[in-house]
Protein backbone atom coordinates (compact mmCIF):
# COMPACT_ATOMS: atom_id res chain seq x y z
CA UNK A 1 0.00 0.00 0.00
CA UNK A 2 1.38 3.69 -0.75
CA UNK A 3 1.20 6.42 1.62
CA UNK A 4 -1.49 8.63 1.18
CA UNK A 5 0.62 11.87 1.44
CA UNK A 6 2.87 10.37 -1.02
CA UNK A 7 0.24 9.89 -3.59
CA UNK A 8 -1.53 13.36 -2.75
CA UNK A 9 1.76 14.72 -3.50
CA UNK A 10 2.67 12.84 -6.34
CA UNK A 11 -1.05 12.34 -8.04
CA UNK A 12 0.53 11.75 -11.36
CA UNK A 13 3.40 10.04 -11.28
CA UNK A 14 1.26 7.04 -9.32
CA UNK A 15 -1.11 7.32 -11.66
CA UNK A 16 1.38 7.47 -14.85
CA UNK A 17 2.71 4.23 -13.08
CA UNK A 18 -1.04 2.79 -12.96
CA UNK A 19 -1.66 2.82 -16.20
CA UNK A 20 2.34 1.32 -17.42
CA UNK A 21 1.11 -1.54 -15.33
CA UNK A 22 -2.24 -2.21 -17.63
CA UNK A 23 -4.48 -0.58 -14.55
CA UNK A 24 -7.51 1.14 -16.52
CA UNK A 25 -8.71 2.94 -13.42
CA UNK A 26 -6.52 5.51 -12.42
CA UNK A 27 -9.09 7.68 -11.80
CA UNK A 28 -9.51 5.89 -8.44
CA UNK A 29 -6.51 7.94 -7.49
CA UNK A 30 -8.32 11.24 -7.69
CA UNK A 31 -11.31 9.40 -5.73
CA UNK A 32 -8.83 8.62 -2.98
CA UNK A 33 -7.52 12.01 -2.79
CA UNK A 34 -11.25 13.47 -2.54
CA UNK A 35 -12.08 11.06 0.17
CA UNK A 36 -8.82 12.04 2.09
CA UNK A 37 -9.37 16.07 1.44
CA UNK A 38 -12.77 15.67 3.25
CA UNK A 39 -11.94 13.18 5.97
CA UNK A 40 -9.05 15.53 6.84
CA UNK A 41 -11.11 18.48 6.76
CA UNK A 42 -13.80 16.43 8.89
CA UNK A 43 -10.85 15.29 11.28
CA UNK A 44 -9.64 19.31 11.30
CA UNK A 45 -14.10 20.23 12.64
CA UNK A 46 -14.00 17.46 14.79
CA UNK A 47 -11.29 18.10 16.87
CA UNK A 48 -12.16 22.16 17.22
CA UNK A 49 -15.31 21.10 18.06
CA UNK A 50 -13.90 18.74 20.91
CA UNK A 51 -11.96 21.80 22.22
CA UNK A 52 -14.74 23.97 21.92
CA UNK A 53 -16.87 21.12 24.22
CA UNK A 54 -13.84 20.97 26.82
CA UNK A 55 -13.57 24.52 27.23
CA UNK A 56 -17.81 24.81 27.32
CA UNK A 57 -17.42 22.17 30.74
CA UNK A 58 -14.86 23.91 32.44
CA UNK A 59 -17.11 27.22 32.18
CA UNK A 60 -19.41 25.24 33.02
CA UNK A 61 -17.35 24.06 36.49
CA UNK A 62 -16.94 27.64 36.87
CA UNK A 63 -20.80 28.90 37.43
CA UNK A 64 -21.54 26.12 39.28
CA UNK A 65 -18.80 27.37 41.64
CA UNK A 66 -19.95 30.81 41.98
CA UNK A 67 -23.84 29.46 42.24
CA UNK A 68 -24.80 30.80 38.81
CA UNK A 69 -27.04 27.50 37.73
CA UNK A 70 -29.09 28.70 35.07
CA UNK A 71 -26.08 30.02 33.11
CA UNK A 72 -24.78 26.90 33.52
CA UNK A 73 -27.90 25.14 32.43
CA UNK A 74 -27.81 27.24 28.70
CA UNK A 75 -24.24 25.77 28.23
CA UNK A 76 -25.10 22.49 29.62
CA UNK A 77 -27.67 22.87 26.99
CA UNK A 78 -25.58 23.59 24.68
CA UNK A 79 -22.81 21.30 25.12
CA UNK A 80 -25.20 17.92 24.80
CA UNK A 81 -25.54 19.28 21.26
CA UNK A 82 -22.12 19.73 20.88
CA UNK A 83 -21.71 16.53 22.04
CA UNK A 84 -24.26 14.94 19.62
CA UNK A 85 -22.89 16.57 16.66
CA UNK A 86 -19.26 15.07 17.12
CA UNK A 87 -20.74 11.91 17.49
CA UNK A 88 -22.23 12.07 14.22
CA UNK A 89 -18.66 13.55 12.52
CA UNK A 90 -17.05 10.98 14.48
CA UNK A 91 -19.57 8.50 12.24
CA UNK A 92 -18.45 10.34 9.51
CA UNK A 93 -15.30 9.99 9.93
CA UNK A 94 -15.07 5.94 10.59
CA UNK A 95 -16.87 5.93 6.94
CA UNK A 96 -14.53 7.89 5.61
CA UNK A 97 -11.39 6.05 6.67
CA UNK A 98 -13.32 2.80 5.61
CA UNK A 99 -13.59 4.42 2.02
CA UNK A 100 -10.18 5.71 1.89
CA UNK A 101 -8.57 2.46 2.85
CA UNK A 102 -10.33 0.51 0.55
CA UNK A 103 -9.51 3.04 -2.25
CA UNK A 104 -6.06 2.99 -0.94
CA UNK A 105 -5.71 -1.33 -1.53
CA UNK A 106 -6.58 -0.65 -5.14
CA UNK A 107 -3.75 1.16 -6.17
CA UNK A 108 -0.27 -0.76 -7.29
CA UNK A 109 2.79 0.13 -6.36
CA UNK A 110 4.82 2.22 -8.35
CA UNK A 111 7.64 0.90 -10.54
CA UNK A 112 11.13 2.04 -9.59
CA UNK A 113 12.49 4.49 -12.40
CA UNK A 114 14.49 1.16 -13.77
CA UNK A 115 11.86 -0.69 -14.50
CA UNK A 116 11.28 -0.85 -18.55
CA UNK A 117 7.60 0.41 -19.86
CA UNK A 118 6.08 -2.21 -21.69
CA UNK A 119 2.47 -4.02 -21.77
CA UNK A 120 3.50 -7.48 -22.00
CA UNK A 121 6.36 -10.38 -21.79
CA UNK A 122 7.68 -9.32 -25.15
CA UNK A 123 8.82 -6.11 -23.64
CA UNK A 124 11.22 -7.98 -20.72
CA UNK A 125 14.26 -7.37 -20.96
CA UNK A 126 17.42 -9.96 -21.30
CA UNK A 127 18.87 -9.03 -17.96
CA UNK A 128 21.66 -12.17 -18.26
CA UNK A 129 22.27 -14.90 -19.59
CA UNK A 130 24.48 -17.96 -18.29
CA UNK A 131 25.59 -21.16 -20.15
CA UNK A 132 24.88 -23.21 -23.28
CA UNK A 133 21.10 -23.98 -24.10
CA UNK A 134 21.23 -27.59 -25.03
CA UNK A 135 19.65 -28.77 -28.84
CA UNK A 136 16.83 -30.42 -28.62
CA UNK A 137 18.39 -34.00 -29.80
CA UNK A 138 17.42 -37.75 -28.55
CA UNK A 139 16.00 -36.57 -25.49
CA UNK A 140 12.10 -36.73 -24.45
CA UNK A 141 10.14 -34.14 -22.86
CA UNK A 142 10.04 -35.11 -18.74
CA UNK A 143 6.36 -36.04 -18.55
CA UNK A 144 6.98 -39.06 -20.84
CA UNK A 145 10.23 -39.45 -19.33
CA UNK A 146 8.70 -39.84 -15.69
CA UNK A 147 5.43 -41.91 -17.03
CA UNK A 148 7.90 -44.71 -18.79
CA UNK A 149 10.16 -45.20 -15.56
CA UNK A 150 7.03 -44.90 -12.99
CA UNK A 151 8.43 -41.87 -11.33
CA UNK A 152 5.71 -39.30 -11.38
CA UNK A 153 1.92 -40.73 -11.04
CA UNK A 154 -0.01 -37.52 -12.49
CA UNK A 155 -3.23 -40.10 -13.63
CA UNK A 156 -3.59 -41.47 -9.72
CA UNK A 157 -2.95 -37.76 -8.46
CA UNK A 158 -5.77 -36.88 -10.33
CA UNK A 159 -8.08 -39.74 -8.93
CA UNK A 160 -7.14 -38.86 -4.96
CA UNK A 161 -7.42 -35.40 -5.88
CA UNK A 162 -7.24 -33.99 -9.56
CA UNK A 163 -5.31 -32.60 -11.84
CA UNK A 164 -2.17 -30.39 -11.26
CA UNK A 165 -1.76 -32.94 -7.66
CA UNK A 166 0.83 -35.61 -8.52
CA UNK A 167 2.33 -38.31 -6.73
CA UNK A 168 6.22 -38.28 -7.07
CA UNK A 169 7.70 -42.11 -6.46
CA UNK A 170 10.74 -43.50 -5.52
CA UNK A 171 13.96 -41.73 -6.82
CA UNK A 172 12.17 -38.81 -8.24
CA UNK A 173 10.92 -37.96 -4.54
CA UNK A 174 14.25 -38.68 -3.42
CA UNK A 175 15.51 -36.41 -6.00
CA UNK A 176 12.97 -33.45 -4.86
CA UNK A 177 13.54 -33.99 -1.27
CA UNK A 178 17.67 -33.67 -1.95
CA UNK A 179 16.71 -30.49 -4.12
CA UNK A 180 15.20 -28.90 -0.93
CA UNK A 181 17.22 -29.70 1.48
CA UNK A 182 20.39 -28.49 -0.63
CA UNK A 183 18.37 -25.21 -1.13
CA UNK A 184 17.61 -24.67 2.62
CA UNK A 185 21.57 -25.37 3.43
CA UNK A 186 22.74 -23.37 1.02
CA UNK A 187 20.38 -20.75 1.97
CA UNK A 188 21.70 -21.38 5.73
CA UNK A 189 24.86 -20.82 4.48
CA UNK A 190 24.13 -17.20 3.64
CA UNK A 191 22.89 -16.09 6.83
CA UNK A 192 18.79 -17.23 6.16
CA UNK A 193 17.16 -18.07 9.40
CA UNK A 194 14.93 -21.03 8.84
CA UNK A 195 11.59 -21.22 9.28
CA UNK A 196 9.03 -24.13 9.26
CA UNK A 197 5.64 -21.79 8.98
CA UNK A 198 1.44 -22.12 8.59
CA UNK A 199 0.45 -23.26 5.91
CA UNK A 200 -2.88 -21.85 6.42
CA UNK A 201 -3.57 -18.12 6.18
CA UNK A 202 -5.38 -15.96 7.66
CA UNK A 203 -7.20 -12.56 5.68
CA UNK A 204 -5.38 -10.05 7.39
CA UNK A 205 -2.15 -12.35 6.64
CA UNK A 206 -3.15 -12.14 2.40
CA UNK A 207 -4.18 -8.70 2.49
CA UNK A 208 -0.68 -7.59 4.39
CA UNK A 209 1.11 -8.89 1.36
CA UNK A 210 -1.33 -7.97 -1.25
CA UNK A 211 -2.85 -11.33 -2.09
CA UNK A 212 -5.72 -9.72 -1.45
CA UNK A 213 -7.62 -7.78 -3.18
CA UNK A 214 -5.24 -8.92 -6.13
CA UNK A 215 -5.17 -12.33 -6.22
CA UNK A 216 -8.04 -13.90 -4.53
CA UNK A 217 -8.77 -16.26 -7.50
CA UNK A 218 -5.55 -17.35 -7.27
CA UNK A 219 -5.96 -19.07 -3.83
CA UNK A 220 -7.18 -22.11 -2.22
CA UNK A 221 -9.81 -20.86 0.46
CA UNK A 222 -11.54 -22.52 3.04
CA UNK A 223 -14.61 -20.91 4.36
CA UNK A 224 -15.93 -22.17 7.25
CA UNK A 225 -12.66 -21.38 8.79
CA UNK A 226 -11.81 -18.21 6.88
CA UNK A 227 -8.73 -19.87 5.88
CA UNK A 228 -6.97 -19.67 2.57
CA UNK A 229 -4.32 -22.03 1.67
CA UNK A 230 -0.95 -20.26 0.73
CA UNK A 231 0.03 -20.05 -2.96
CA UNK A 232 3.71 -19.22 -1.15
CA UNK A 233 5.52 -19.24 1.81
CA UNK A 234 6.25 -15.43 0.71
CA UNK A 235 2.78 -14.91 2.64
CA UNK A 236 3.32 -16.56 6.55
CA UNK A 237 7.25 -15.29 6.44
CA UNK A 238 6.77 -11.87 5.64
CA UNK A 239 3.17 -11.34 7.94
CA UNK A 240 5.82 -13.24 10.49
CA UNK A 241 6.63 -9.40 12.22
CA UNK A 242 3.28 -7.85 11.37
CA UNK A 243 2.36 -4.99 13.75
CA UNK A 244 6.28 -5.08 15.54
CA UNK A 245 8.78 -3.08 15.38
CA UNK A 246 11.76 -3.85 14.82
CA UNK A 247 15.28 -2.27 16.24
CA UNK A 248 17.61 -1.03 13.28
CA UNK A 249 20.62 -2.78 14.19
CA UNK A 250 19.00 -6.15 13.46
CA UNK A 251 18.47 -5.20 9.74
CA UNK A 252 18.34 -6.68 7.36
CA UNK A 253 16.20 -9.88 8.29
CA UNK A 254 16.67 -12.71 6.28
CA UNK A 255 14.72 -15.89 6.40
CA UNK A 256 14.07 -19.24 4.35
CA UNK A 257 11.42 -21.53 4.54
CA UNK A 258 10.43 -24.71 2.44
CA UNK A 259 6.65 -25.21 2.00
CA UNK A 260 4.33 -26.96 -0.52
CA UNK A 261 2.43 -24.04 -2.03
CA UNK A 262 -1.09 -24.37 -4.01
CA UNK A 263 -2.22 -22.03 -6.27
CA UNK A 264 -6.07 -22.21 -8.74
CA UNK A 265 -4.43 -21.40 -11.88
CA UNK A 266 -7.52 -20.63 -13.13
CA UNK A 267 -7.57 -20.48 -17.01
CA UNK A 268 -4.49 -22.11 -17.64
CA UNK A 269 -4.07 -25.28 -20.19
CA UNK A 270 -2.41 -26.39 -23.31
CA UNK A 271 0.96 -27.64 -23.82
CA UNK A 272 2.61 -24.80 -22.02
CA UNK A 273 0.91 -26.79 -18.57
CA UNK A 274 2.00 -29.97 -19.54
CA UNK A 275 3.83 -32.50 -16.82
CA UNK A 276 5.66 -30.28 -14.31
CA UNK A 277 4.83 -26.82 -16.02
CA UNK A 278 2.71 -25.97 -14.06
CA UNK A 279 0.51 -27.49 -10.79
CA UNK A 280 -2.11 -26.44 -8.71
CA UNK A 281 0.29 -28.03 -5.34
CA UNK A 282 4.09 -27.36 -5.71
CA UNK A 283 7.16 -27.44 -3.32
CA UNK A 284 9.13 -24.57 -3.18
CA UNK A 285 11.80 -22.96 -1.41
CA UNK A 286 11.39 -18.91 -0.50
CA UNK A 287 14.14 -16.36 0.10
CA UNK A 288 12.12 -13.46 2.41
CA UNK A 289 14.36 -10.10 3.22
CA UNK A 290 13.04 -7.58 5.53
CA UNK A 291 15.74 -4.24 4.96
CA UNK A 292 16.74 -0.42 5.38
CA UNK A 293 14.76 1.45 2.99
CA UNK A 294 18.08 2.41 2.13
CA UNK A 295 19.53 -0.47 1.20
CA UNK A 296 16.89 -2.29 -0.77
CA UNK A 297 17.77 -2.17 -4.40
CA UNK A 298 21.02 -3.38 -3.69
CA UNK A 299 19.68 -6.40 -1.66
CA UNK A 300 17.69 -7.01 -4.52
CA UNK A 301 20.62 -7.39 -6.89
CA UNK A 302 22.04 -9.70 -4.05
CA UNK A 303 19.20 -11.60 -4.06
CA UNK A 304 18.97 -12.34 -7.45
CA UNK A 305 22.70 -12.97 -7.77
CA UNK A 306 22.10 -15.75 -4.92
CA UNK A 307 19.04 -17.83 -7.13
CA UNK A 308 21.83 -17.20 -10.33
CA UNK A 309 23.72 -19.21 -8.34
CA UNK A 310 21.59 -22.16 -7.64
CA UNK A 311 21.37 -22.37 -10.69
CA UNK A 312 24.55 -22.39 -12.30
CA UNK A 313 25.91 -24.99 -9.18
CA UNK A 314 23.36 -26.92 -10.48
CA UNK A 315 24.58 -26.28 -14.07
CA UNK A 316 21.62 -25.42 -15.51
CA UNK A 317 21.67 -22.96 -18.15
CA UNK A 318 19.62 -20.26 -17.35
CA UNK A 319 18.42 -16.41 -18.39
CA UNK A 320 17.77 -13.11 -15.78
CA UNK A 321 14.59 -10.95 -17.02
CA UNK A 322 14.08 -7.81 -15.90
CA UNK A 323 10.66 -7.50 -16.00
CA UNK A 324 8.49 -4.40 -17.50
CA UNK A 325 5.85 -2.76 -15.90
CA UNK A 326 3.40 -4.48 -17.41
CA UNK A 327 4.67 -7.98 -16.77
CA UNK A 328 5.70 -7.23 -13.34
CA UNK A 329 2.67 -7.42 -11.04
CA UNK A 330 0.40 -5.22 -8.65
CA UNK A 331 2.65 -4.98 -5.86
CA UNK A 332 6.21 -5.06 -6.42
CA UNK A 333 8.44 -2.02 -7.53
CA UNK A 334 10.90 -3.89 -9.42
CA UNK A 335 11.26 -7.54 -10.43
CA UNK A 336 13.55 -10.22 -11.93
CA UNK A 337 12.55 -13.50 -13.21
CA UNK A 338 14.76 -16.68 -13.57
CA UNK A 339 13.84 -19.24 -16.20
CA UNK A 340 15.86 -22.31 -16.95
CA UNK A 341 16.20 -24.18 -20.17
CA UNK A 342 14.36 -26.81 -21.23
CA UNK A 343 15.78 -28.94 -24.27
CA UNK A 344 13.25 -31.37 -24.85
CA UNK A 345 10.93 -28.38 -25.32
CA UNK A 346 12.92 -25.67 -26.36
CA UNK A 347 11.86 -23.23 -24.31
CA UNK A 348 12.28 -21.22 -20.99
CA UNK A 349 10.58 -22.14 -18.03
CA UNK A 350 10.35 -19.89 -15.09
CA UNK A 351 11.97 -21.30 -11.62
CA UNK A 352 12.17 -17.67 -9.51
CA UNK A 353 11.04 -14.64 -9.28
CA UNK A 354 12.73 -11.59 -7.14
CA UNK A 355 11.18 -8.90 -5.82
CA UNK A 356 11.14 -5.61 -3.95
CA UNK A 357 8.09 -4.54 -2.47
CA UNK A 358 9.59 -1.67 -1.17
CA UNK A 359 7.32 -0.28 1.80
CA UNK A 360 4.58 -1.56 -0.44
CA UNK A 361 3.78 -4.69 2.09
CA UNK A 362 5.07 -3.37 5.31
CA UNK A 363 2.82 -0.42 5.61
CA UNK A 364 -0.07 -2.66 4.94
CA UNK A 365 1.50 -4.92 7.88
CA UNK A 366 2.39 -1.99 10.30
CA UNK A 367 5.68 -3.75 9.73
CA UNK A 368 8.27 -0.82 11.25
CA UNK A 369 11.67 -0.59 12.64
CA UNK A 370 13.14 2.15 15.38
CA UNK A 371 15.92 4.73 13.69
CA UNK A 372 19.06 6.42 14.85
CA UNK A 373 16.62 9.58 16.49
CA UNK A 374 14.09 7.07 17.95
CA UNK A 375 11.34 7.50 15.59
CA UNK A 376 9.26 4.65 13.71
CA UNK A 377 9.92 4.30 10.23
CA UNK A 378 8.20 1.61 7.32
CA UNK A 379 11.26 -0.70 6.29
CA UNK A 380 11.08 -2.36 2.96
CA UNK A 381 10.17 -6.13 1.98
CA UNK A 382 11.86 -8.60 -0.61
CA UNK A 383 11.32 -11.82 -1.54
CA UNK A 384 12.69 -14.16 -3.89
CA UNK A 385 12.41 -18.12 -5.04
CA UNK A 386 15.04 -19.72 -3.97
CA UNK A 387 14.22 -21.90 -5.78
CA UNK A 388 10.34 -23.53 -7.51
CA UNK A 389 11.72 -27.01 -7.36
CA UNK A 390 9.20 -28.18 -10.11
CA UNK A 391 10.20 -26.75 -13.41
CA UNK A 392 14.35 -27.26 -12.24
CA UNK A 393 13.22 -30.46 -11.40
CA UNK A 394 11.86 -30.94 -14.91
CA UNK A 395 15.20 -28.86 -16.37
CA UNK A 396 17.17 -31.86 -14.32
CA UNK A 397 14.90 -34.39 -15.95
CA UNK A 398 15.69 -33.76 -19.51
CA UNK A 399 19.40 -31.68 -19.19
CA UNK A 400 20.83 -34.66 -17.48
CA UNK A 401 19.15 -37.37 -19.03
CA UNK A 402 21.03 -40.13 -20.71
CA UNK A 403 20.49 -42.25 -24.37
CA UNK A 404 19.48 -45.22 -22.06
CA UNK A 405 16.64 -42.80 -20.19
CA UNK A 406 18.73 -42.91 -16.83
CA UNK A 407 19.48 -39.24 -14.82
CA UNK A 408 22.78 -38.23 -14.53
CA UNK A 409 22.05 -36.76 -10.72
CA UNK A 410 23.92 -33.15 -10.40
CA UNK A 411 26.88 -33.04 -8.70
CA UNK A 412 26.03 -31.32 -5.58
CA UNK A 413 22.97 -33.02 -5.27
CA UNK A 414 24.87 -36.58 -4.91
CA UNK A 415 25.97 -36.51 -1.55
CA UNK A 416 22.10 -36.26 -0.83
CA UNK A 417 21.06 -38.73 -3.04
CA UNK A 418 24.34 -41.19 -2.25
CA UNK A 419 24.30 -42.15 -6.05
CA UNK A 420 24.99 -40.96 -9.21
CA UNK A 421 22.68 -41.83 -11.17
CA UNK A 422 19.05 -42.68 -11.02
CA UNK A 423 16.68 -45.07 -13.25
CA UNK A 424 18.25 -47.94 -16.47
CA UNK A 425 21.41 -50.24 -14.59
Amino acid sequence: MLDVTYIRNHAEHVKEGMRNKGEENSGIVDQLIEVDEEWRSLVKKTDDLRSESNTKAQKIGELMGQGKKDEAQKIIEYTSKLKQEIKEKEEKLNVLKKDRGKLLLQIPNVPHESVPVGSSEEDNEVFKTWGTPAENDWRIPHWELVEEQGWIDFERGAKVTGAGFPFYVGPIAKLQRALINYFLNKAGEQGYTELQVPYFINEDSARGTGQIPDKEDMMYEIPRDEFFAIPTAEVPVTNFHRDEILQKENLPLKYVAYTPCWRREAGSYGKDVRGLNRLHQFDKVELVKMVHPDTAFDELENLREYAESLLEELNIPYRTLLMCTGDMGFTQTKKYDLEVWSPAQQRWLEVSSCSNFGSFQARRMMLRFRNDEGDTEILHTLNGSGLALPRVLAAILEIYQQEDSSIEVPEVLQPFMGTETIGAE
